[in-house]
């Protein structure tokens, strides 16, 4: 099993909009075809200032090719959007991680 993860920087006053987008597009956009499976939101905690806020995404998906594939199809689709809508207020960073436990 891997997890996808991206991890998401917003300034402060974005922050709100951007769990709302996150909630309501991107993830059920993500999961519509099956790939990307039992997602988790997170705020990181570590990282938080008073001009921005962290956000983690993370999907379950049974192959990296699994996850390269979604990214060629919907990911790049999902990411643009994102971009567009918040322009250079939110930066994020995709990680792929393998279970081994």
């Amino acid at each position: 099993m891997f997890i996808y993860n991206t991890t998401f920087q917003t300034n402060i006053n974005d922050a709100q909009n951007l769990v709302i987008y996150l909630h309501e597009k991107y993830i059920p956009e993500a999961q519509k075809s099956g790939v990307m499976k039992n997602v988790r939101m997170s705020r990181i905690l570590s990282h938080h200032d008073n001009e921005s806020e962290c956000f983690s995404v993370q999907f379950e998906a049974e192959s990296i090719a699994h996850i390269h594939q979604w990214y060629s199809t919907e990911g790049k689709k999902l990411n643009d959007e994102l971009l567009e809508l918040f322009k250079n207020n939110v930066v994020g960073f995709p990680t792929i991680m393998e279970v081994i436990e």
